[in-house]
């Protein structure tokens, strides 16, 4: 008797690790301090795990396809659609100075 594995795909585990609210922080975080269009990807899979584009994009009051549109690696979107999408995604954005680095910009 043979014993059969199924293994789940990247993004099934992904999406399953996504849901909890811890590891979505520290990934969302990360990919925010990669690159802008890293961001945008880890965003719309966030958003696919949690109860998918079209909720988002009607919640957020964009279509499904300017959603598809800005989560994209070409993505740029505007920063109140962007509000608008993390506020429908349950996900609040916040600023904090960051302690490696002093402010450059000085009153002359």
């Amino acid at each position: 008797m043979s014993q059969q594995f199924k293994l789940k795909s990247f993004n099934e585990r992904l999406f399953e690790d996504l849901r909890d609210p811890e590891f979505a922080e520290a990934y969302l975080q990360d990919a925010w301090e990669d690159t802008t269009e890293e961001f945008l990807v880890a965003l719309r899979k966030y958003i696919q795990a949690n109860g998918g584009m079209d909720r988002c994009a009607e919640k957020a009051h964009v279509t499904r396809e300017a959603l598809e549109r800005m989560l994209s690696e070409k993505g740029s979107p505007e920063m109140r659609s962007l509000r608008a999408v993390l506020q429908a995604s349950g996900i609040r954005f916040s600023i904090a100075g960051d302690p490696d680095r002093s402010p450059e910009l000085t009153a002359a």
